[in-house]
């Protein structure tokens, strides 16, 4: 190996342990409260009535604290909102999920969205002035100024362009589909990954959140029904996961979104 060479095979290696030595730094900065190892957000969409009657007493049974994404058109928040304030005062968060659950038509296996809830023939006005009119509903609801959102069925775009910049300002964090990040430090609050398991099993629950506790970084998963609706989660296996997580309060933090967010934003600025 020539002296040149050689300079500069111990310049790379020099940067390379600099460089682990940054992310390490980094990683180091950010800790879980009390210990825990990681992060659950547990999320239920559109405002469905198997929600009320099979995961909110779970929930407060174990005392998690969970976030509602809510419909607002929806029949059950009309029918029942008594018992989705009372919800509120327990400390479950109200997310946004629109009022009226737009979403691309134009996409495979969409045949159930109505023509007037078509995403593809929304403007980008149109939608923004919904999400923002859909905080205005909420906070007749629960009385909260800050909350977190999370797109109808995933999709942003609309029939002029993309639309989830123009509503980021009205949240502190917002949910999308994706793969867990690797690392906390690198999560965007308004792109936190989450997964919408479709009768999954309790092991593959249990198995999405230990690889968070790997990584140490936060596990959000959105349910829909729970033993009952759509895209259901069975009840059993609803309620073996929340208790497995009971289990393991010292090495996960389960909280609402808003909670959750939070907490990470001030940690990510330190």
């Amino acid at each position: 190996m020539t002296k040149i060479n050689r300079i500069r095979s111990a310049t790379m290696g020099f940067a390379l342990l600099l460089a682990l030595f940054f992310v390490s730094s980094v990683n180091a900065d950010f800790s879980w409260p009390d210990g825990t190892l990681a992060a659950v957000s547990l999320a239920y969409d559109d405002a469905l009535e198997s929600q009320l009657d099979n995961a909110l007493p779970v929930l407060n049974r174990y005392n998690f604290h969970a976030t509602f994404y809510l419909t607002l058109s929806s029949p059950t928040l009309t029918g029942r909102l008594d018992e989705w304030r009372l919800a509120a005062r327990q400390g479950h968060e109200m997310g946004n999920h629109s009022i009226n659950h737009p979403c691309r038509a134009s996409l495979p296996g969409r045949d159930w969205v109505t023509p007037h809830n078509d995403l593809d023939n929304w403007t980008v006005a149109a939608i923004t002035q919904e999400i923002n009119n859909a905080n205005s509903y909420l906070f007749a609801i629960d009385g909260e100024t800050q909350r977190t959102f999370t797109p109808p069925c995933g999709d942003t775009q609309a029939k002029d362009g993309e639309y989830l910049a123009r509503v980021a300002p009205l949240f502190a964090a917002i949910r999308r589909p994706g793969e867990p990040v690797g690392e906390i430090q690198q999560l965007n609050l308004h792109h936190i990954p989450t997964w919408f398991p479709v009768n999954p099993s309790l092991q593959e629950l249990t198995d999405y959140v230990s690889q968070s506790a790997r990584h140490g970084t936060l596990a959000s998963i959105t349910f829909h029904g729970v033993g009952g609706d759509y895209l259901a989660v069975s009840a059993e296996v609803h309620e073996q996961f929340l208790a497995w997580l009971n289990a393991r309060r010292d090495q996960y933090w389960v909280d609402s979104l808003i909670n959750l967010s939070r907490y990470i934003e001030k940690q990510q600025t330190h």
